[in-house]
């Protein structure tokens, strides 16, 4: 695949100029209203008969484009590499370029020991093994939250000192400080090669007892609310993906990486409190959002949300949500427990996830390209993902 991937930029390329740059200088992301490049006062000044040497337009800014140069790429995928951009696996500790590239994946997400024993120089030849190795450029991700959930500035050889909890943050300084500190890791994470944080954390607890307390902005949801907005914006601004997470809520339910977690709050409780940050999210152009494992009764009263069409309906149709679904790992324990044998791949593809954040990526991809072919997932739906997977990797500067 590497070669007709690898013509297919070099036409794309032709058409299209992309001007390298610190930050994206518009925050619309779902309508692809993204400009990588000169400013319009910068472009007034441009001498026209530059724009003669490449095609009519010298920079993508609209739907449009994104989606042909997307299109164009999946056209070039055969269904199992298709089913390889929809995994964000976890990183192996050896072989990871291999892997890459013998399965196409989508992506890989860095836990806290492929950091421990590195410098920021081996981090950077890792990362850049594996991205060599992949024909598509990879998402490379990791949960740098703050607080108790940080894999890289626990180590004193990126950091002085580990990124602090967002709620002690904002407690020291309100916005501002949440804004510092975003500017902090997006720095740190782009300079490793880390262009996705799976943050923020948008639960809203209901007290300092539930376990989700200590990751969140705390239990005010005007609060909550503010910050997730202007942290998506300052990610965007700084070419970070971000994922929104957990939705649609753990409120004040139990860690599902030890059981299932059943939610009995009402939906009115839901659209007053805990959708809440997500949609302000969503109004702030995040690219992504990712669904927890609870069962949420007032949703589905039998699948947890990771697994129900309809959490998934809901996001896409009463939020309006267009980017990227992604799932909570799949081999936690709760979705052991609860799909008792059945492939949680299968079943996360169903429920209409674009993204599946497991361990057992090869197994996951074995399992929904049996699905396709057998009929039980039609490759339209695959296709649908992916296009979605590669909007926003267009989107973020990630393809070229």
């Amino acid at each position: 695949m590497r070669s007709r991937i690898g013509m297919l930029t070099a036409v794309l390329s032709a058409c299209v100029l992309f001007v390298s740059c610190s930050k994206i200088e518009t925050e619309k992301y779902n309508d692809m209203e993204i400009i990588i490049g000169s400013t319009s006062s910068e472009k007034e000044q441009s001498d026209p008969a530059e724009s003669d040497e490449t095609c009519e337009s010298a920079e993508y800014t609209d739907t449009e484009t994104v989606t042909t140069r997307a299109q164009l790429i999946l056209s070039e995928l055969t269904l199992r590499e298709k089913i390889g951009q929809m995994i964000l696996a976890t990183c192996p500790v050896e072989g990871a370029a291999s892997q890459a590239s013998e399965y196409d994946l989508g992506g890989y997400l860095l836990f806290a020991y492929h950091f421990r024993d590195e410098t920021p120089e081996s981090v950077r030849m890792m990362i850049g093994s594996f991205q060599e190795a992949s024909d598509i450029p990879m998402l490379v991700a990791v949960d740098e939250e703050g607080g108790d959930i940080v894999r890289l500035s626990k180590f004193p050889q990126y950091a002085d000192e580990p990124f602090g909890a967002p709620m002690e943050l904002y407690s020291s300084g309100g916005v501002k400080a949440v804004l510092d500190d975003a500017r902090a890791k997006c720095s740190l994470l782009a300079e490793l090669g880390v262009n996705m944080n799976l943050a923020p954390v948008c639960d809203i607890p209901r007290s300092e007892h539930d376990y989700i307390y200590d990751r969140t902005f705390g239990t005010d949801c005007n609060i909550v609310c503010e910050c997730i907005e202007a942290l998506i914006r300052e990610m965007n601004s700084y070419g970070m993906i971000s994922a929104l997470k957990h939705f649609p809520g753990y409120g004040n339910n139990l860690d599902t990486h030890t059981g299932i977690a059943t939610d009995e709050r009402t939906l009115e409780e839901f659209r007053e409190i805990d959708l809440r940050p997500f949609a302000s999210g969503i109004d702030a152009a995040a690219p992504c959002i990712m669904v927890s494992h609870n069962i949420v009764k007032c949703m589905d009263e039998s699948l947890p949300a990771s697994l129900s069409p309809e959490v998934h309906r809901l996001l896409r149709e009463e939020l309006g949500f267009d980017g990227v679904i992604m799932t909570d790992e799949l081999t936690m324990g709760a979705i052991r427990e609860f799909t008792g044998g059945e492939d949680p791949a299968v079943a996360a593809v169903k429920a209409g996830n674009d993204l599946l954040c497991i361990a057992d990526y090869a197994e996951a991809i074995d399992a929904v390209e049996a699905a396709v072919v057998s009929g039980e997932i039609s490759e339209e739906q695959i296709n649908a993902s992916v296009l979605r997977i590669l909007d926003m990797k267009i989107g973020y500067g990630l393809i070229g």
